[in-house]
């Protein structure tokens, strides 16, 4: 199985220098010196880091094969992937198994499709995209993602009021006076 490290971001600097959003919990142990990395689309790899820097949380990668910032341009979006087993652990999963999957109220109200999970610093966001173009970021937190049904095909969202575009207020009962 494929699994997806980082996708390629932005360039930085002038000698191809890139930044990177992860897709992986343990970028120390993937993201080395030496390590070589398939690409998707795979006409723009295979890539082989050349170094790695950490700078205020966000991570900078050069490879050997982008020189300068015009490769580097080219490169963004550009998927760094390598071959992976499942997780055995029973809250966990990857990118590519939440894409696609229907975004649902505990009632089965359709909300949207997850489109992506961001790793963030406090924790990581699914990206869903709702029936009218918006795209939400929902904590991947069981508060608010409660269910995640693979063989069903959904996740299971709670998010507060707010989060989600098409939401209306919930009435309080009250009348203006």
């Amino acid at each position: 199985m494929r699994l997806t490290v980082a996708r390629i971001g932005r360039a930085h600097g002038l000698k191809g220098e890139v930044s990177v959003e992860l897709r992986t919990d343990i970028p120390d142990d993937r993201l080395v010196p030496g390590e070589v990395f398939e690409t998707e689309p795979a006409s723009a790899g295979p890539l082989t880091v050349s170094r790695v820097r950490v700078q205020a949380g966000r991570w900078y990668v050069q490879f050997a094969e982008i020189g300068d910032r015009d490769a580097a341009e080219a490169a963004r979006g550009v998927e760094l992937t390598l071959d992976g087993a499942e997780s055995d652990e029973d809250d966990a999963w990857y990118v590519h198994q939440l894409v696609g999957l229907a975004a649902v109220r505990p009632d089965g109200a359709s909300v949207g499709e997850v489109v992506d999970l961001l790793s963030m610093p406090a924790q990581d966001v699914l990206v869903v995209k709702e029936p009218n173009g918006h795209r939400a970021m929902i904590p991947f937190v069981e508060e608010f993602v409660p269910e995640v049904d693979l063989d069903g095909g959904r996740v299971v969202l709670t998010p507060p009021y707010g989060l989600l575009a098409g939401e209306e207020p919930e009435s309080t009962g009250e009348t203006a006076g």
